[in-house]
């Protein structure tokens, strides 16, 4: 029973260190990662408990020209990104060759649109990872190194299309 009740002891400790410094790494992320997301402005997260291991995790932003809010409080594009920077601060921790993205531009304006695909180009040099977009955003598209679509040329006949923007991009250019 002794033995037993110090590998709980030792594993209760060990989880605590770890997820603490996880939680600081992630922190420090998001911190950093909002306000390149915002162009400006703070963010935080905050445990809401003594516990670690009980604890809760509350989100503070701060967009520029804003007060210190919820994430309750914000727009649907605010939230948007702050939970952007918060899945991006998580994601640095452990990088995956590659990342689907679904329609997260949509609630975006253009200059939020270009600052994703500004991180989005930055991670990829940082990390190696090769980011797969579901987008109907036209400033996206455009940012994109290749694009996959379907089209339906006769009703009932569904045809894929990709386009190699890079290649196209280089024989316009030496034309």
């Amino acid at each position: 029973m002794t033995t037993l009740e110090t590998a709980i002891r030792q594993i209760d400790r060990e989880s605590r260190e770890l997820l603490q410094q996880t939680f600081n790494v992630v922190n420090d992320n998001f911190s950093k990662l909002f306000p390149t997301l915002f162009g400006g402005g703070q963010a935080k997260l905050l445990l809401t408990g003594e516990e670690i291991l009980d604890s809760g995790v509350q989100v503070i932003a701060q967009p520029p020209g804003k007060r210190n809010t919820s994430i309750h409080l914000l727009s649907g594009g605010e939230k948007a990104l702050t939970a952007i920077s918060l899945v991006f601060a998580l994601f640095q921790i452990n990088p995956a060759p590659f990342c689907l993205l679904d329609e997260v531009d949509a609630p975006l304006d253009d200059a939020n649109v270009d600052r994703l695909c500004a991180l989005l180009s930055d991670l990829t040099a940082r990390s190696g990872t090769r980011f797969l977009i579901i987008t109907h955003h036209r400033m996206t598209m455009a940012r994109m190194d290749r694009l996959f679509g379907v089209t339906m040329a006769e009703k009932g006949v569904s045809q894929l299309v990709s386009v190699d923007l890079v290649g196209a991009n280089h024989l316009r250019q030496s034309a």
